[in-house]
């Protein structure tokens, strides 16, 4: 008897650990390859709107409250409009009456942590803004741990860590090639900017993850394009109502605009289909390469230094997305109020975690089948 609750232990052990005696083909499921791809596609586009903007600077436009205004409208015609249209529970007004406060912090975070990031800008150094932008990582798990009882295994820890080195190689790849120049008037100030907005990044993505996981993406998104198109039209109308008045409007300044719009359009009516597949944890880690696509970008239009750091960067981040992805997370279960002793609580608790993690694989492991 010995031999078989030694291997138990053993077994409750490395299920704890997240120590799996995967092979290959575990591991590498077609799942997995699609949130691999799914990801780098939200990176396209977060590095389309950094090209978009880069071309609005060179024309002397400095309004991001506008460029939030037409992505928040946009939301607002198409997923506020079904909202609209729908009956019972599902309507506007339904959802307004019961949750209205919930969808009004989640858009006053994601309006204010767009904003306060872009005016970082005029502060601090690039440099110090891709190191603390990654601040949105921890505070996220963190709030996922204790608001949707989200667990982690110390293989997700380990693989954060990964991510955050290939980071570091991406902006030691700035150092050298001297972009990691800018403005550094307030350097105090404009890092507070950049920590508030991860920490706002953080709340609105876990008001995304709760929300698409147990109701809907259109609820989401229609929610987020009401609150995001009034809030970000206040602050519009008060903030840059001179500078707006400034442009000089052409062709090419309306496809700026129109190519910003769109990008961050597409990636608001995407990430939450990813975010439901995998978790707001997952989704920033491999928004983390996004940068590097820019950086790729830059090379061609802008005439930036090649670097192979930044293939480093890249393969690193990208393995560290796809260790914590490889082993998925669980959710803390309930405590039954039944009294037992200290012994059968413990052993109880591990064999709950074991039968959980079962079921977990269980659905990958049907995906890779198909």
């Amino acid at each position: 008897m010995e031999g078989p609750e030694e291997d138990r232990m053993c077994g409750k052990w490395r299920i704890a650990c997240g120590l799996y005696s995967y092979n290959l083909r575990d591991v590498f499921t077609w799942r997995l390859l699609k949130t691999i791809l799914m990801g780098q596609f939200l990176s396209l586009l977060i590095c389309g709107t950094a090209v978009s903007c880069q071309y609005l600077v060179k024309e002397n436009v400095d309004t991001p409250m506008l460029q939030s205004f037409l992505n928040y409208a946009l939301l607002l015609l198409t997923y506020t409009s079904i909202l609209i249209t729908r009956k019972g529970d599902g309507n506007i007004l339904q959802i307004l009456k019961t949750k209205w406060l919930k969808y009004l912090v989640m858009g006053v975070a994601d309006v204010e942590a767009n904003y306060a990031v872009v005016k970082a800008y005029q502060y601090t150094t690039l440099t110090s803004i891709q190191l603390l932008d990654c601040f949105v990582i921890p505070v996220l798990m963190l709030l996922s741990w204790i608001t949707l009882k989200t667990r982690y295994k110390p293989v997700h820890f380990v693989a954060v860590m990964v991510c955050l080195l290939g980071v570091g190689a991406m902006v030691g790849a700035d150092i050298l090639a001297g972009r990691a120049r800018g403005s550094a008037t307030d350097v105090i100030l404009g890092d507070s900017l950049v920590l508030l907005s991860a920490a706002l990044y953080a709340v609105s993505n876990l008001c995304q993850e709760h929300t698409v996981k147990n109701l809907s993406r259109v609820e989401f998104l229609g929610m987020m394009g009401l609150f995001g198109t009034v809030i970000s039209g206040i602050q519009l109308a008060v903030l840059e109502t001179h500078a707006v008045a400034e442009i000089k409007w052409d062709l090419r300044i309306s496809l700026l605009f129109a190519g910003y719009a769109l990008c961050m359009f597409v990636l608001y009516s995407f990430m939450p289909v990813v975010v439901k597949m995998t978790s707001a944890t997952a989704v920033n880690l491999s928004l983390l390469t996004a940068d590097l696509f820019s950086l790729f970008c830059g090379i061609f239009l802008f005439h930036y230094t090649f670097s192979a750091l930044y293939i480093v960067s890249f393969v690193v981040i990208t393995v560290g997305f796809v260790m914590f992805n490889a082993v998925p997370t669980y959710t803390a279960l309930p405590e039954e109020p039944v009294e037992v002793s200290a012994d059968q609580t413990a052993e109880s608790s591990s064999d709950h975690l074991l039968a959980a993690d079962c079921q977990r694989t269980e659905p990958l492991t049907a995906v890779a089948a198909l």
